[in-house]
């Protein structure tokens, strides 16, 4: 077959991804009129000698724009035993030449450019392939490629029957796309007759799962992953005529196969991606790309390969989740204003504003993207921009979030209705708020986070994600931080219990549960996000204990999950305040479920890949300051005037 199109190849291999631009062209080429293209795919037929032919669509583009000419595509051989593969591919073009990496780039003007209106359309170049008796010796499959396809240097160790079986299910659970692993599915229960969205690659989920694989020298799945959702990023979205802002990752997608226009027996594989326009409640997921760049960051801290992050395409992906993040708006503080459901607590929980979990995954972005993006004049500013907001929102969090036995006492002690620039109580907290079981639960050693913090309301519950987060993130203190996991510890019965660990606690009852959830029949007192028992959050506390050089704390906690994991068939939650019943609509064979008991374990045995994945103090964060005030009037930074009305604390900053 000879085709040509006016189309950009990417580096993912053995399958390629087409994608087309409608405005503007990649890597530094000239601006040229639009072209329209068909829909391209992966397609089969039968033929009728019995032979699967699987070919490629046709492509019609503007070929006035340089463009990849791609021909004498050869034959991708496949044996009868699925499991032997050949392929050679003969692409004349000058791919070659066209680099990846964003240094050769980063002094062009035109690199300014990778900022696409419109996105790409994510299709797979297509190759030949028929089926043949060739045959090898099966002995020499790998087991992992026998299993799922994946590769890499795979790390070969001794494991428990527990350990066998959740790696036999996480291995089953991957999905492919073009023949390559891409991700895992949320959950692979094949009792399930309503998956709902379940069978979808959640962005979040997949975290797990692929840091599991990361520590275990599986590194293809985690590579076209971060790919694949990278040229998912710039798909059009719209909801009810509106589209929400350029660099928005989706929540999850699915590789669907669909009928082929115009074509008797042949389909084609797609991605289909949800942006929130799906979801329940129709909330775009905030926190997905923040996962993305941290997910990124870990990738090249566990390989050592950074070529990927350096690339034009995902430093433009970089750029790209910063902008929509750093976007001035209408806000007084550096938190980011979201919705409620816009996170891992999906549903309505009163978490609109500026909740912590958000906060924690936002520092951390901003401290992996600091690390990752290539410095130059196109990035000069937003840079700064982000240093800027590092330490605004570290002072911010430590300050103002922060409460343990003596901040209880100073909001207890308020002023109210105060009208200046010197207030002590900037958000006018009434002490009234402070709700009675707090007085009580909280330990003289030890404190947390707060959820969330808008004017006139704190929210005191306790959020395990966003606190964990902190830690890891060195977003707290290095007194708060130790001061949290001194507080899981007191609070083991009420945060472990049963099934580590509680989402958050406690749990909103009654008329405050019928209120602020509009009755959830899911969200019910001590179920699912209203106090459940998500397994999944086993290696985010893992990972802070290895940070705090608190690893036994952390065995304990896998020693509690063990017992039950395997026997419940791993489940997405557990119920009741002791964590003793299996959530009433939680799913089975929980794939993060799977992969966070993994990824714990993974953890506690390679601490020194543990140490990669964890920030301790930045110093130069900690003495920066970004407030710019006029300095003829003899404004002084509003922090320190703070500190003047307010006896130190030795846990603040």
């Amino acid at each position: 077959m000879h085709t040509s199109s006016s189309l950009g190849i990417s580096t993912m291999k053995p399958c390629r991804i087409l994608f087309s631009f409608k405005s503007s062209s990649m890597f530094g080429t000239t601006s040229l009129p639009k072209a329209k293209y068909r829909r391209i795919g992966r397609f089969s037929k039968l033929e009728p000698s019995g032979r699967k032919i699987i070919g490629s669509v046709q492509v019609v583009g503007d070929l006035n724009r340089r463009c990849f000419s791609c021909s004498n595509l050869h034959r991708l051989y496949k044996g009868n035993s699925g499991r032997n593969r050949f392929l050679i591919a003969n692409v004349a073009s000058d791919f070659r030449n066209q680099s990846t990496s964003a240094e050769p780039h980063v002094k062009q003007k035109s690199f300014e450019r990778i900022y696409i209106q419109g996105g790409f359309k994510v299709k797979p170049l297509v190759i030949e392939s028929i089926e043949t008796d060739l045959v090898k010796d099966e002995k020499k499959v790998s087991e992992v490629e026998e299993l799922s396809g994946l590769k890499g240097s795979r790390v070969e160790r001794e494991v428990s029957k527990i350990e066998k079986e959740a790696w036999n299910l996480l291995r089953d659970s991957v999905v492919n796309y073009c023949g390559r692993p891409v991700g895992t599915v949320a959950t692979n229960d094949p009792s399930d007759t309503q998956p709902l969205n379940y069978d979808q690659v959640f962005v979040r989920d997949f975290v797990p799962s692929a840091l599991a694989f990361l520590l275990n020298g599986e590194e293809e799945i985690v590579k076209n992953f971060l790919l694949h959702t990278l040229q998912l990023q710039s798909w059009e979205k719209t909801v009810d005529c509106y589209s929400p802002g350029q660099g928005l990752m989706p929540a999850s997608f699915k590789v669907r196969s669909q009928p082929l226009d115009g074509s008797d027996g042949a389909f084609e594989e797609v991605l289909d991606p949800d942006f929130g326009e799906s979801a329940i409640g129709r909330v775009a997921p905030v926190d997905s790309g923040l996962w993305w760049i941290i997910l990124l960051r870990a990738y090249g801290k566990i390989t050592g390969d950074y070529t990927l992050q350096e690339r034009v395409d995902v430093q433009t992906g970089i750029r790209l989740i910063l902008n929509l993040c750093l976007t001035n708006g209408f806000d007084m503080f550096p938190t980011l204003l979201v919705g409620d459901g816009s996170c891992m607590i999906d549903r309505r929980m009163g978490i609109h504003g500026h909740p912590l979990e958000i906060q924690a995954l936002f520092y951390s972005a901003l401290r992996c993207s600091r690390e990752m993006l290539i410095v130059n004049d196109s990035t000069k500013n937003l840079v700064a921009a982000m240093n800027n907001r590092l330490s605004a929102l570290s002072f911010h969090i430590r300050e103002y979030f922060w409460v343990d036995k003596n901040k209880l006492n100073e909001i207890y002690r308020y002023r109210t209705e105060e009208y200046s620039t010197d207030a002590v109580n900037k958000f006018n907290i009434y002490p009234e708020q402070i709700p009675g079981w707090l007085v009580d639960w909280i330990p003289e050693e030890g404190g947390y986070l707060i959820g969330n913090l808008q004017p006139a309301h704190m929210d005191f519950r306790f959020f395990t994600l966003g606190n964990l987060w902190s830690i890891v993130s060195s977003l707290g203190t290095p007194q708060q931080n130790e001061g949290i996991l001194n507080l899981i510890e007191a609070k083991w019965d009420d945060l472990v219990a049963n099934m580590p660990l509680k989402i958050c606690f406690p749990a909103m009852e009654h008329e405050e549960w019928r209120i602020i959830t509009g009755s959830d029949p899911k969200n019910t007192p001590w179920s699912y996000h209203n106090g459940g028992s998500w397994p999944t959050l086993l290696w985010q506390f893992t990972l802070a204990c290895m940070k705090m050089g608190r690893p036994e704390l952390a065995r304990k906690a896998i020693a509690v999950a063990e017992k039950k994991l395997s026997a419940d068939r791993w489940p997405e939650y557990y119920d009741m305040r002791s964590a003793s019943l299996i959530g009433k609509q939680s799913r089975l064979f929980q794939t993060w479920t799977i992969a966070g008991f993994l990824t714990s374990k993974l953890l506690l045995e390679n601490p020194e890949k543990a140490s990669l994945l964890f920030w301790e103090e930045d110093y130069e964060i900690l003495q920066g300051c970004v407030c710019v005030l006029g300095k003829a009037n003899g404004n002084k930074c509003s922090r320190h005037r703070h500190r003047q009305h307010r006896k130190p604390n030795n846990l603040n900053h």
